[in-house]
């Protein structure tokens, strides 16, 4: 296993992050980030269900731009149920969100997204 590297955000940001996840985020993707029940299987709907954030889904296979990008524009336009936050949130909110559901990571799945994060601005 490779070295841990540190966490890029501090407890304010998280605990920020936190307490916007669940107003406006844990209906959907659970109050851990633990993701829709199924959500790897198409609902009634045809729409996929919220994934998990914890570090069990496939968010943390996407750099910042990416989650901030789904976060801002929400999934609809492709598909999905999650509405557009932008109007909502601002992008250092939905920068302390990311840090939030990031500290459910292990150190592993964080080591992992922060080399791809690295990778993507090359």
């Amino acid at each position: 296993m490779a070295e841990p590297v540190a966490r890029d955000f501090d407890f304010l940001q998280m605990k920020r992050g936190g307490q916007l996840f669940q107003q406006h985020c844990a209906a959907c993707h659970g109050k851990q980030g633990q993701g829709a029940n199924n959500w790897q299987r198409r609902d009634a709907t045809g729409k996929m269900p919220a994934p998990p954030l914890n570090g069990t889904g496939h968010a943390w296979h996407h750099p910042s731009k990416v989650l901030i990008d789904v976060i801002q524009n929400g999934t609809q336009r492709i598909g999905g149920n999650m509405p557009p936050w932008k109007d909502k949130l601002s992008e250092p909110q939905i920068r302390d969100i990311i840090a939030w559901f990031q500290s459910k990571w292990s150190d592993e799945i964080y080591t992992a997204w922060y080399r791809n994060e690295k990778n993507s601005k090359k």
